[in-house]
């Protein structure tokens, strides 16, 4: 029992053996106040106690009487209400000084008239100086409260002594009252229901013993019928689902197959629009991208830069080759060895003074292919014509890098470009390169 119970156990127990007259007792639909009223009838004394049990409340205060009458096995001789009431008290004395207790139970007492409410008090009046010489016990529901708070029984709600109410079971004390049950049946919990059945139960039946009852029995018979043990959550919610009267829809494999289908239709079409957005945002960042890269100023392109050098040094070449026959040859061996060279790069324009503050890197490439020139050089031009292998620094990262950097192309180009340059990896002294300047200088 819970504590609600065993109150309520307690307040029946002292309001008749204290012979108190009136007793209450009130609780929600199956929380089991007539089980525990039926307890205490069980192991009361019959022969020490008559009890006149009246489970239709429906009943006049006259109907009332002829009930206690045929309860006591006594002769109905009038219908006249007081005469009814007045014989009803001389029996009472006659068994009170028996020893014996007659207990009237009044069972569903919120159905019972108001009017046959507020006579019933009469019956409270029959005692002795000491003692009240027939106890009744009220059990209702908790619009029965509701009925005692009206007026017209203020009188009757004074005479209650004792009353107790009984609250629905708690989660613990839920599963503790299915464990006593089957535990009782000689069973284990364990081997009976999974926990997520214990689970579903519980929290169907919201506290009601009644409901717990029903839902275990049922859950049981239907795990039976599928050979299932122990007793799991879809067994007690198909049970659930039976009891509250809701049908149980069964598809077919087409239907199936349909559901199916659709689905991955439609997983389809939420895939291809995902990526068509996917893709025109791609789109859309491209095209702002490459019209954000347009406005800033860029170099301009190596090819553009080398065609520049071509064309000057083309220029510049015509121009001064008639007057290089004229260079007196110098004597070779007054060429140092650190600026001595196999080749000699011969060189028609006038030297020209190099930029100042600027070195000339030269990379060193692949050596291309030797063209000797069929003209022999002067002493004169010889000895003015002193080899001399550039410095090789390593440069800054800049536009000259870009033009070191470059591919044969660039050297082929500088061929073409200066025809009388044996080698262009070397650069005779006095030689004029020209460069173009890097952007934004």
């Amino acid at each position: 029992m819970s504590p609600s119970h065993k109150e309520a156990m307690a307040a029946i127990i002292y309001g008749i053996e204290q012979k108190k007259g009136f007793v209450t007792i009130i609780g929600a639909v199956g929380v089991g106040k007539t089980t525990v009223l039926r307890f205490y009838l069980d192991n009361a004394d019959k022969q020490r106690m008559k009890i006149i049990y009246v489970l239709n409340a429906r009943l006049t205060f006259n109907g009332l009487l002829k009930t206690i009458y045929e309860e006591l096995e006594l002769q109905i001789e009038t219908d006249d209400t007081m005469e009814m009431v007045n014989r009803l008290y001389r029996v009472l004395i006659d068994e009170y000084n028996k020893g014996n207790a007659i207990l009237l139970v009044i069972d569903e007492a919120q159905n019972m008239p108001i009017e046959t409410l507020e006579d019933i008090r009469m019956l409270s009046n029959l005692e002795t100086t000491k003692e009240k010489l027939i106890q009744i016990v009220l059990i209702g529901q908790p619009e029965f409260e509701e009925n005692l708070n009206n007026s017209r029984l203020r009188q009757l709600k004074q005479r209650i002594a004792i009353r107790s109410t009984i609250l629905p079971l708690t989660i613990d004390e839920s599963l503790d009252y299915i464990k006593h049950r089957i535990l009782k049946a000689g069973g284990h919990v364990n081997t009976i229901f999974t926990r997520k059945a214990l689970s579903e139960i519980v929290k169907k039946a919201q506290g009601i013993p009644r409901v717990i009852n029903i839902l275990c029995d049922n859950s049981l018979i239907t795990g039976f019928g599928y050979q299932q043990r122990p007793v799991g959550a879809k067994v007690v919610r198909e049970v659930i689902s039976d009891i509250d009267g809701k049908k149980r829809r069964r598809f077919s494999k087409w239907q199936i197959a349909f559901g199916f289908s659709t689905i991955l239709l439609l997983l389809s079409i939420f895939a291809g629009l995902y990526y068509t957005n996917v893709s025109s945002f791609n789109s859309s960042v491209k095209k702002v991208l490459e019209k954000s890269i347009s406005l800033i100023p860029q170099e301009k392109p190596v090819a553009t830069k080398v065609n520049s050098i071509i064309k000057q040094e083309n220029t510049n070449g015509a121009q001064e080759r008639p007057s290089a026959a004229k260079v007196p040859p110098t004597d070779e061996k007054k060429v140092s060895p650190a600026t001595a060279s196999p080749a000699v790069v011969k060189n028609t324009q006038p030297q020209n003074q190099p930029v100042a503050g600027r070195e000339e890197p030269v990379a060193r490439r692949r050596p291309l292919t030797r063209q000797r020139n069929t003209a022999q050089p002067t002493p004169q031009a010889e000895s003015s014509q002193r080899p001399v292998r550039a410095k090789r620094d390593k440069p800054a990262r800049s536009a000259e890098d870009e033009l070191a950097s470059s591919d044969d192309k660039f050297t082929t180009l500088i061929q073409e470009s200066k025809p009388q340059a044996v080698d262009p990896n070397l650069i005779a002294t006095g030689s004029n390169i020209a460069l173009p300047k890097p952007s934004g200088q």
